[in-house]
């Protein structure tokens, strides 16, 4: 039984030769059984006395490539065998249009012998005869074999194109004991391979250009003939639908064509239609059925818990994906503990209409919560208040010496009773509720605060939640579905608010509560136009270790950012022995080059001037000649561990006065006061405590990035105006008073004509007031990182 595909488009038989664009065999099975007969493959291992000669088809017709892969196979074939001259014994033979030996089957006793033979083997061309091949195997039986004495195992790697009768040998070799393997290789011919093959044909049938599948399949019918054992007990071999495609040419009418003919008359010749044939490539599909061996894989018991993705990577080993919150435990086990550096301050309803056991309930969910959440390496401090009409803050955010300390203070926590007032409650959580903040500025913790109640409030809530929400706090809810409208309003969304309806459905909340507290909205400004100078330390007190976590800060941070010349362009400059423009604002036009030219900032060494660095930026980079663009805001970012900061608060100011933001970075355990000069006296100053901890503290970077990319600019702040031209603001736009001498809209062109020098200056205001880049405004961009 086969089918016909016709393949591609019509060929000579003598042309050029077609490569499959399909796989000549396919095994109809699932992704992950092909995984597993792959993995199956790999473990397979034959140790017994069997006597295995390779029969290899090196003809004109197989071709060198062909040859090539049917070496490897064969190889493939070896990894398994357990060559030694008391167990398997292995040797090859080739031919073509006459058989040729390689070596027989005593002449090497290792595996690695066996290989390296193997590979050595030289392809032959010429005829493919077979039958010539087999009638020699039965003249002189296994060259260097032991007889019948073992096992005898032929396998014939060829493709079945054979220019003489095989299955007359072939029976011959079979009647003898001998078991026969057919492998195909480039376009087989299968009738002629299950001719040759021993019974059942679908055991003994295989094709080489699936490697795996082909030594899967090979093995597996050793082990089911008892030939030897090759698998663990646990592997089975199963039957599995397939289908098997051969390449041939065929000849088909493809239309009549005029045509002359001759006659009897001498003077006349005949006009007739005469039929014209075309060949075809096509493919004949023949059905079957393939026998592999599948072993349970490390991922059959589904190991992986809540919703984890388990992935094999051996026979015996797995991993899995997890989902967020299950991350950080084996196999996707509940993993609560808060790695995100947060404050969170809990707010206890304790009213009358709360009752005692719903204030009971929230303080077993406080208390579990805690328990799974402060771990060793968690970055989250707790804080418990209580409320009904006043606020009593019972553990300050942080204030406790250990998580029992913490536990105790909370079970000593009395019911209180009395109104419920959540908005006053909410206002003097945000005014008194987390003390005074750790850090400075940018440097200050998420803090969030969970109100946990079951009654609906008595006083007004909007605007004391408005009131928390302005203060920067996150205000999530927890409570009945009676009150889910209401905390919709304080927390300012569905998003932020959890119900429950039992204790039980309470306690199972925790890892949602672990999610919203962490999961916080990744800042980004897409849209904003901003041109961004990073600044690194690369001087000898930082290390080219530490210069790295530098750069793949940096990296992370330009992730964020949609670069490209309309709207956020990036520069980098190092400094340490010297300062160097590693590549400037206009040198890389897509996030992409960017990234690649960050990973190739040069570590200087030598002792650094933060100073001397800043005023480079002021001289050399933040200008239109630098690729700085008009009416965009400017920021400056500058990483540095702390020294040779001492003369660079002056320049960092005079960079404030020309309309550039600086942001300093600072790494190290102390915070130096020549750092908070630097900073200047608006709060624009984050400290890391490590380098290692830098990438903690991106997201407030962003946010401070961003912040400044809406800013409102000065057109003439840095001036546009080059060659010492004066920039004036002029109807929402500017113009450039030029220098004698000099002329077009930024002063960039001297003036040619002979009047020129006669004027003060001439001035031309760009049209339309809007910022210009320097390819709009005649200035050459550079393409490559420019020097210093």
């Amino acid at each position: 039984m086969f089918k016909v595909n016709f393949y591609g488009k019509m060929l000579h038989p003598r042309g050029a030769p077609v490569p499959p664009s399909l796989p000549l065999q396919e095994v109809h099975v699932s992704k992950e059984i092909i995984g597993k007969i792959s993995v199956a493959s790999k473990m397979m291992w034959c140790s017994a006395a069997v006597d295995v000669l390779f029969l290899m088809d090196g003809s004109h017709s197989v071709g060198k490539g062909s040859f090539e892969r049917s070496k490897h196979f064969a190889i493939t074939v070896c990894d398994a065998l357990d060559i030694n001259p008391r167990k398997v014994r292995v040797g090859a033979i080739q031919f073509s249009s006459a058989p040729r030996l390689e070596f027989p089957l005593d002449a090497f006793s290792t595996q690695q012998e066996v290989k390296a033979e193997i590979k050595r083997m030289v392809f032959k061309g010429g005829r493919t005869e077979t039958s010539l091949a087999l009638k020699y195997l039965l003249r002189k039986g296994f060259p260097g074999g032991r007889n019948a004495s073992v096992p005898q195992v032929l396998i014939i790697i060829t493709d079945g194109r054979s220019q003489g009768h095989v299955a007359l040998p072939a029976k011959q070799l079979k009647l003898r004991g001998v078991t026969v393997f057919t492998v195909g290789i480039r376009f087989p011919r299968w009738e002629e391979l299950h001719s040759l093959a021993s019974e059942p044909r679908e055991w003994h049938v295989l094709m080489a250009e699936q490697v795996e599948d082909a030594a899967n399949g090979l093995f597996s019918t050793l082990s089911g003939s008892a030939i030897c054992t090759t698998a663990s007990p646990d592997c089975k071999v199963q039957p599995h639908p397939c289908e098997r495609k051969t390449l041939e040419t065929v000849r088909e009418l493809a239309g009549l064509a005029p045509c002359w003919r001759g006659s009897r008359s001498a003077d006349a010749v005949l006009a007739a239609l005469c039929p014209f044939s075309s060949w075809k490539r096509v493919f004949f599909t023949h059905p079957t059925t393939c026998y592999r061996t599948t072993c349970p894989g490390p991922c059959d018991s589904q190991p992986c818990q809540n919703g984890g993705t388990c992935v094999p990577e051996a026979p015996d080993r797995y991993r899995c994906l997890c989902p967020p919150a299950f991350g950080g435990e084996a196999n996707c086990a509940l993993n609560l503990s808060l790695k995100c550096r947060v404050d969170v301050l809990f707010l206890l309803a304790s009213s009358a209409d709360t009752s005692p056991e719903g204030f009971q309930r929230a303080k077993a969910f406080v208390e579990r919560f805690v328990r799974a959440a402060l771990t060793g390496d968690s970055r989250a401090r707790v804080g418990v208040a209580r409320y009904g009409a006043e606020l009593t803050v019972a553990v300050p955010v942080g204030e406790y010496q250990d998580v029992p300390d913490l536990v105790r203070s909370l079970d000593s926590l009395p019911f209180d009773g009395g109104a419920t007032l959540t908005g006053r409650a909410l206002r003097q959580a945000a005014e008194r509720g987390f003390g005074s903040a750790p850090g400075t500025g940018l440097d200050r913790p998420r803090r969030a605060v969970v109100l946990m109640t079951e009654a609906r409030s008595q006083d007004e809530v909007a605007g004391p939640a408005g009131f928390a929400r302005a203060r920067e706090l996150l205000l999530l809810g927890m409570g009945s579905e009676d009150v889910r409208a209401e905390l919709e309003v304080i927390t300012g969304g569905p998003e932020r608010v959890l119900t429950y309806t039992g204790p039980q459905d309470l306690f199972d909340q925790i890892p949602k509560l672990q999610g919203k507290l962490c999961n916080r909205p990744r800042p980004g400004c897409q849209a904003q136009s901003l041109d961004l100078v990073f600044m690194l330390d690369a001087s000898v007190s930082v290390g080219p270790e530490n210069f790295a976590q530098m750069q793949s800060f940096v990296r992370s941070c330009a992730l964020r950012f949609d670069v490209n010349p309309d709207v956020t362009q990036i520069g980098l400059v190092v400094y340490g022995g010297r300062v160097q423009t590693a590549f400037g604002l206009d040198a890389h036009l897509s996030r992409a080059a960017v990234l690649r030219a960050l990973s190739q900032a040069p570590y200087l060494g030598g002792v650094g001037s933060a100073g001397t660095a800043l005023l480079h930026i002021y001289d050399k980079v933040m200008t239109v000649q630098g690729g700085a663009r008009p009416g965009v805001p400017k920021a400056v970012v500058v990483v540095t561990g702390g020294s040779g900061v001492e003369d660079a608060a002056v320049p960092a100011q005079k960079l404030r006065d020309n309309g550039v933001s600086v942001l300093v970075v600072g790494v190290g355990p102390v915070l130096r006061e020549a750092l908070r000069r630097l900073a200047g006296p608006r709060d624009a100053l984050i400290h890391v405590a490590t380098y290692a901890e830098l990438s903690h503290h991106q997201d407030a970077l962003i946010e401070w990035m961003c912040r400044e990319a809406k800013q409102p600019v000065n057109l003439c702040k840095p001036s546009p105006c080059m060659n010492e031209g004066t920039c004036v603001l002029h109807n929402g736009s500017y113009r450039c008073e030029c220098q004698g001498g000099w002329e077009g809209p930024h002063c960039e062109n001297r003036a040619l004509r002979g009047d020129a020098l006669k004027a003060r200056g001439s001035s031309r205001e760009p049209a339309g007031g809007q910022p210009l880049r320097p390819s709009r405004l005649g200035l050459p961009r550079r393409r490559g990182p420019p020097g210093r």
